[in-house]
């Protein structure tokens, strides 16, 4: 299969994109598993279209050391999919090849609402988890935050039904209902990198929500303060959002 595989953080995906272009063929597709809904669009710009492919992984892990990947939670898997809806030859061969390497992969339907849904996610844990500093046993339990993390999802349902990607309403009750089966002890990366002084996916994140929400009339107030909220912790720990 003639394809490359982008593994990085968002903040890390232009510098990324400027390194693989000599790897770039012109019936190469490349496939991002990055956090938020931007990536395909970035690589798109620097590449040149066609090469793109929607993508998305489940799996809670982190760096425990140099060559060294904890797994602490989700069996893992990969969605992938043309950003058109089509069924191609090149995304069913390198499904194929992710498959025949044991990775659970699947075909998406339509990725663009896989990565809305998954969006919504992780904008949810890892917002309401960085203002928080708190595991997500303690903010989802209690009823202030509970509301603020019904009150996030739906900003980002809005959002992507103005965008004209049709996430399903239940995706609110669903998201919730499965953040009540994480851990109790389970942080979001955004939120340890933030509480580490490390670059952090804040503007992928957060800083999307907002910037989205600006460019097709949505309001996301709730985003809007979690977001300034946290370019001010990032300002006062020095590190880059």
């Amino acid at each position: 299969v003639d394809a490359v595989i982008v593994g990085v953080k968002s903040w890390q995906l232009p510098e990324a994109a400027r390194a693989m272009r000599p790897l770039i063929g012109a019936g190469t597709a490349v496939l991002p598993l990055l956090n938020g809904v931007e990536a395909a669009d970035q690589l798109a710009a620097a590449l040149g279209p066609g090469h793109a492919l929607g993508g998305l992984c489940r799996i809670i892990a982190f760096i425990a050391g140099p060559g060294h990947i904890r797994h602490t939670g989700i069996e893992p898997s990969v969605d992938l999919g043309e950003l058109d809806g089509a069924r191609s030859p090149r995304a069913e061969a390198l499904r194929d090849a992710l498959t025949g390497a044991g990775v659970r992969a699947t075909l998406a339907d339509d990725i663009g609402v896989a990565l809305w849904e998954k969006f919504m996610l992780i904008v949810t844990w890892g917002g309401i988890g960085a203002i928080t500093r708190a595991p997500i046993g303690v903010w989802r339990g209690m009823p202030g935050t509970r509301a603020m993390a019904e009150q996030s999802l739906r900003e980002v349902l809005a959002l992507a039904h103005a965008r004209g990607v049709p996430v399903d309403e239940g995706r609110v009750a669903a998201t919730l209902a499965f953040i009540d089966g994480v851990p109790a002890a389970g942080t979001a990366s955004i939120q340890r990198d933030i509480m580490d002084g490390r670059p952090s996916e804040l503007e992928s994140q957060s800083g999307a929500v907002v910037r989205l929400g600006a460019e097709s009339g949505v309001p996301t107030p709730l985003h809007s303060v979690i977001y300034a909220s946290l370019l001010a912790q990032v300002a006062a720990g020095g590190a880059q959002a």
